[in-house]
C-alpha cells in the first residue's frame, strides 16, 4: 500500500512538472500559463513573475521594465487577477511562442483589459520573455479559443551570431517598410501587413479582430502613426518574430498620444512577414 500510495504521489508529481513543460507544442505553453495563473492565485504576482520569468523578462506597467527589477522592488502582492487565454500559438522550433486573451482584476470592482504574453523555453520550462496588459470595458462578445499548433518541426542546430542577428535584421527592415508606408500612404498601409485573422489591443476597447475590422478602427480615429522601435526577436525555425517599441499616434480628433507596443509577427507562404497580433499600451513620460 505504502508502495502504491508512493507510485501515486510520483504520478501527479510527474503530471505537474509536464504541465510547466516546453516540450515545443501549443498545448504545453497553455498549459504552462495556466499553472501561472494558478501560482498567482495562490502565491500572489510577486512570486509568481519572480518564478515564471528569466533575467531578461520584461512587463509594461506601462513603460517596459526589467520584470525581475520591478517585482523585487514590489511591495504586496496581488492574487484577485484572472484571464482566459484565447489565442496561443508555437513557432515550428518551439522556441517562442505567444499567447493572448481578456483578463480580470480585483473582486467587488474588477477592472477589465485584454493581455499579450510572449514565451520562451529555459531549462525546459516555459518563461515569460514579454508581458503587457491594456484596459478596456468587460468584454462582450465571446471568441471561440484557437490554439495553433506548429504544421511540423523545423529547428536549426547550428545558427551562429551572424545569421542570428541576420534573421533579426530581417524583421526590423519589414518594420521600417511599414513605418515608410505609414507616413507615405497613411493608415491604410497597414492592409499589405495584416494576416486576415489579425488582432488589435488598444486600450478601451475589446479585442479586434480581423484585418478588415482592424483596419476600420484605423481609419474611424487615427490619422498618423510613426513607429521607433526598440527591440526584437525571432524564432530560430523562421516562422514567428515580435518587436518592440513607441508608438506616436495623431488622432483625427486633433491629439497626439505615445504608446508602448508589442507587434507579433508571422511568416506566410510567400516569405513575407506579417503582423497577426498588435498590442498598445499607453506610455508614461
Amino acid at each position: 500500500m505504502k508502495q502504491l500510495f508512493s507510485t501515486a504521489i510520483a504520478s501527479l508529481l510527474a503530471l505537474g512538472a509536464f504541465a510547466q513543460k516546453s516540450d515545443g507544442t501549443t498545448k504545453s505553453l497553455v498549459n504552462a500559463e495556466k499553472d501561472f495563473a494558478k501560482s498567482i492565485a495562490k502565491n500572489g504576482d510577486k512570486e509568481a513573475y519572480l518564478d515564471y520569468s528569466s533575467p531578461n523578462t520584461l512587463v509594461f506597467r506601462p513603460n517596459p521594465v526589467n520584470s525581475k527589477t520591478f517585482y523585487t522592488g514590489k511591495s504586496g502582492a496581488e492574487k484577485d487577477v484572472t484571464w482566459t487565454p484565447n489565442l496561443a500559438k508555437v513557432s515550428r522550433s518551439g522556441d517562442l511562442g505567444f499567447t493572448t486573451g481578456p483578463y480580470e482584476i480585483g473582486t467587488s470592482e474588477k477592472k477589465y483589459g485584454q493581455y499579450l504574453s510572449i514565451w520562451k523555453p529555459e531549462n525546459g520550462r516555459w518563461k515569460l520573455a514579454i508581458d503587457l496588459g491594456t484596459e478596456s470595458n468587460k468584454p462582450l462578445a465571446s471568441v471561440t479559443p484557437s490554439f495553433v499548433e506548429p504544421k511540423d518541426h523545423v529547428a536549426p542546430k547550428f545558427l551562429n551570431e551572424r545569421e542570428i542577428k541576420a534573421g533579426k535584421d530581417i524583421i526590423l527592415t519589414t518594420e521600417k517598410t511599414l513605418n515608410t508606408l505609414l507616413k507615405t500612404h497613411g493608415i491604410a498601409a497597414f492592409g499589405g501587413f495584416l494576416t486576415s485573422d489579425a488582432r488589435l489591443l488598444f486600450p478601451g476597447n475589446e479585442a479586434i479582430d480581423g484585418k478588415g475590422k482592424i483596419i476600420a478602427f484605423y481609419n474611424g480615429m487615427i490619422s498618423k502613426i510613426n513607429l521607433k522601435t526598440t527591440g526584437v526577436d525571432k524564432a530560430i525555425g523562421s516562422d514567428l518574430a515580435y518587436t518592440y517599441g513607441v508608438a506616436t499616434i495623431d488622432y483625427k480628433a486633433d491629439l497626439r498620444e505615445s504608446f508602448n507596443y508589442v507587434f507579433v509577427y508571422e511568416k506566410a507562404a510567400d516569405a513575407s512577414w506579417n503582423l497577426i497580433v498588435q498590442a498598445f499600451v499607453p506610455a508614461e513620460r
